[in-house]
């Protein structure tokens, strides 16, 4: 089965849209991912929980399958900043 991100192990939209958070990392860069009316995700470096962590950058998508590849997209971008 293919993975959602060529680097993040991260769930299938369903996981999300069931109204689960999830949060990862790759090397020294992490992110976390919330649910609500909308998808949120937020980005750091470093080992840091998020509550702890100076987000570096966040940004919302609609709840949809379509704007959680937006999402996928955007954080893979990051990760490659």
């Amino acid at each position: 089965m293919p993975s959602v991100s060529q680097f993040f192990d991260i769930p299938k939209f369903f996981y999300f849209d069931s109204g689960n958070d999830y949060s990862g990392s790759n090397g020294n860069f992490s992110y976390k991912i919330t649910t609500a009316d909308v998808l949120t995700c937020k980005t750091w470096h470093g080992r840091l929980c998020s509550m702890k962590a100076q987000i570096e950058h966040e940004q919302q998508f609609e709840r949809s399958e379509e704007g959680f590849a937006e999402m996928i997209k955007w954080l893979e971008e990051m990760f490659k900043e």
